[in-house]
């Protein structure tokens, strides 16, 4: 069975997250989203739990994807998970730079892990999880710009955290 991991801290997941994770599941048989985070310290706009189950609501729509929340190294999320691949997402070319040069530091970690980067998809590449994070913060209309399935509930939790 080919699995592979697709990691980041999803402080929100957008729709460009989405994208990547579907197109993953077409390529390997399982995806598991991990997100990456401290939970010994608060950060981001969202605290890990509820990342999780955005990311969460986003798998439930998508055969053989599903999400979990990691405190430690990418390696070990692999290793722990028997997954030989990494996906990452590239929206420009200082991205695939970025991502590039993180491949090879996986290789330190883990030979045998293999970095796959899949660039998005134009329509997508402008959408960021700080884009996103701005949207809430002024209270614009989230519109393309998050999954449908958790856009709802990212409302709902971001109103009950920063009482807007």
């Amino acid at each position: 069975m080919r699995r592979a991991v697709i990691t980041g801290s999803f402080d929100p997941v957008t729709a460009g997250h989405e994208d990547l994770i579907r197109r993953a599941a077409r390529m390997f048989d399982h995806v598991t989203v991990v997100i990456l985070a401290n939970t010994e310290k608060a950060s981001g706009m969202f605290p890990p739990a509820d990342r999780l189950r955005f990311c969460e609501e986003v798998c439930r729509g998508i055969p053989g994807a599903d999400a979990v929340l990691w405190g430690g190294l990418t390696s070990d999320a692999a290793r722990e998970l028997d997954a030989r691949f990494i996906v990452r997402g590239a929206r420009s070319g200082g991205d695939f730079d970025y991502e590039y040069n993180l491949a090879f530091i996986m290789k330190r970690f883990d030979p045998e892990l293999e970095t796959v980067i899949l660039p998005s998809a134009p329509a997508l590449s402008m959408i960021s999880s700080t884009y996103v994070r701005d949207l809430l913060k002024y209270g614009a209309p989230l519109a393309d710009a998050v999954p449908d399935a958790c856009r709802a509930d990212m409302e709902e939790s971001y109103a009950r955290i920063y009482g807007k």
